[in-house]
């Protein structure tokens, strides 16, 4: 039976989560302390661009918290950084970025957080928070009727990988002489125990008492599970090794994890150790 063996939150998109004992089934995927997931992004001081650790691998260093109302940022040799949650209540979002192809305003967490990360990345940046009455949604080519919500997620609420598929993963690359991977590398959201290799791509739902999730897309990968997230630096790319035998035809590339979004239970509590019913695909 597949079981949740973890739960993260990515509060700032491409720095480091937060392992979680539980979390909130929201809007935009899972939320905890009244936080979602990729709630915040950095973007070009000038472009209102985002970026990633594909660019800027030292953000895997920046760890984040939510505590005492505030978003709190900490790196190596850096003061600890916080930033207020209340601070844009009742505010207008000034600030125009872009994630992907897709471009809104946000609001700009202020001269004090921007000079922090630009003195930790070394590059002219700034850290914009998600406007909640902003409707940024998954492509319906993949979410049918579904209206699936997002903040600064790549295109998907909730990432999902199985244990067992990183064990597999991870024999290959013994077998190739390369180190194993933790699941750190592959930043989902939700990490399923109980289930055999990549079950998770041919799971229709998951369900529990009040939710039902569904996969909906194969997560092709980027170069990003290459860094180290706790050094920040590059290393060997799995994606030689996954290239010979996770190539999708829909999507075109090579596919890690499911992209998942609620199809019922906002508000519902997801938690570490749930058994969670199956509906497959087969």
């Amino acid at each position: 039976m597949a079981t949740i063996a973890s739960l993260h939150l990515y509060p700032v998109k491409s720095c480091a989560g937060i392992a979680l004992s539980g979390a909130v089934l929201g809007p935009a995927g899972l939320e905890s302390c009244g936080v979602a997931d990729r709630e915040w992004m950095v973007v070009e001081a000038t472009s209102g661009m985002f970026r990633t650790q594909r660019q800027l691998p030292r953000m895997a260093l920046i760890a984040t918290a939510i505590a005492d109302g505030a978003l709190l940022l900490t790196a190596p040799e850096m003061p600890a950084l916080r930033v207020p949650l209340d601070t844009h209540t009742g505010k207008t979002p000034t600030l125009a970025v872009r994630v992907w192809d897709h471009a809104c305003k946000a609001f700009d967490e202020g001269d004090d957080a921007a000079r922090w990360l630009s003195d930790f990345l070394g590059a002219a940046m700034r850290l914009v928070r998600f406007d909640p009455a902003h409707r940024r949604l998954s492509s319906p080519e993949w979410t049918g009727a579904v209206e699936a919500r997002n903040r600064f997620s790549d295109g998907f609420p909730i990432l999902m990988i199985s244990e067992a598929s990183l064990a597999d993963l991870n024999d290959r690359l013994r077998k190739a002489d390369r180190a194993p991977l933790p699941m750190n590398r592959f930043r989902p959201n939700l990490v399923l125990s109980g289930v055999g290799p990549y079950a998770e791509d041919h799971l229709d739902t998951l369900s529990g008492e009040g939710f039902r999730l569904r996969p909906v897309k194969p997560c092709p990968r980027c170069p990003i599970p290459s860094i180290d997230q706790a050094t920040g630096e590059r290393g060997p790319d799995p994606l030689d090794i996954l290239t010979l035998y996770r190539q999708e035809a829909r999507t075109g590339g090579v596919v890690f994890g499911q992209n998942v979004i609620v199809q019922t239970g906002i508000g519902r509590t997801l938690r570490v150790g749930m058994a969670l019913a199956e509906e497959w695909n087969f």
